[in-house]
């Protein structure tokens, strides 16, 4: 009688660890599927770049260098989303495509004051549905950072949670790092209004 007890528990033990290892399994496959529909939106939005730099080139012949600075952040943010869609989470892969889009967005908004400067562009329709494309993947970009957040936020959650944090250590679950925010400091400085 005794031994089967003692089987029934060493069972329910088993049963126990592999529902703990099974639910961090889960948890880290769905913050890497948040992290593909991120990358996916980055990359319609790095195609769309060169196609806007194409039609604003023969209307901005003086701004040679805000044209060079926007494409040089593309290469950079390609990279990055690159090296971060190879190891979703890595804190370190996270930081670069975070820096990388900070960049490219600094860029963009420095392109996109510019076309202020230049009417016939500001009217021109592919220009400004190109405008209007960037600016909804923009969107998607945020909306798929949020999911990819809250998927990691739960998935660290339940990591660092008795009893799965013992599991967590045992089976190399590592933390997972969250994808800051990309405006630069002076982006997110309140406006002054002035009456």
């Amino acid at each position: 009688m005794g031994l089967w007890i003692f089987l029934a528990v060493i069972v329910a033990l088993a049963v126990w660890a592999v529902s703990i290892f099974n639910r961090l399994v889960a948890l880290r496959n769905r913050f890497k599927n948040a992290f593909s529909q991120i990358d996916v939106q980055l990359k319609r939005r790095y195609d769309l770049i060169p196609n806007l730099v194409e039609s604003v080139k023969g209307y901005m012949q003086h701004e040679r260098g805000t044209l060079e600075a926007v494409v040089k952040a593309r290469g950079n943010a390609v990279s990055a989303a690159q090296a971060a869609a190879a190891q979703p989470g890595d804190p370190a892969a996270m930081q670069g495509l975070s820096q990388a889009e900070g960049a490219l967005g600094g860029a963009l908004g420095r392109l996109l004051a510019v076309f202020e400067q230049y009417p016939d562009l500001k009217a021109n329709q592919n220009v400004l549905g190109l405008q209007e494309e960037l600016s909804s993947t923009e969107n998607k970009v945020a909306f798929a950072r949020q999911a990819y957040n809250d998927s990691v936020m739960e998935y660290n959650t339940r990591r660092e949670s008795f009893p799965d944090s013992i599991f967590a250590g045992m089976f190399g679950f590592a933390t997972a790092e969250l994808l800051q925010a990309t405006e630069s400091v002076e982006e997110r400085k309140a406006p002054q209004v002035r009456f």
